[in-house]
């Protein structure tokens, strides 16, 4: 049997990849210490880098805010759609 696949919280991810950028130790010393693969980490600490200016952007908004509105847009304009097509449906009975 394989084994099944673990999921790690947003708060442990934070805290392996700072553990590895203050250079205390290795990423594999690391990964051992958390039962991590080291590939996991080093995509955690990519992600993170990438990410990380999001976090200080001003105005921006967290990326669920930015979900959020973007998804009640879609609904405003599925509400429009289906407004106009009971309205054209209305008119051919």
């Amino acid at each position: 049997m394989g084994k099944s696949k673990r999921h790690f919280s947003s708060r442990v991810k934070f805290k392996i990849v700072m553990e590895v950028l203050t250079g205390e130790r290795t990423p594999a010393q690391i990964a051992k210490a958390y039962g991590v693969h080291p590939n996991s980490i080093g995509y955690w600490k990519k992600t993170f880098m990438e990410r990380g200016p999001e976090i200080f952007e001003s105005g921006g908004g967290s990326e669920r805010e930015r979900r959020i509105a973007d998804l009640e847009q879609l609904l405003g304009k599925k509400e429009v759609e289906i407004a106009l097509l009971k309205n054209f449906l209305g008119r051919g009975e």
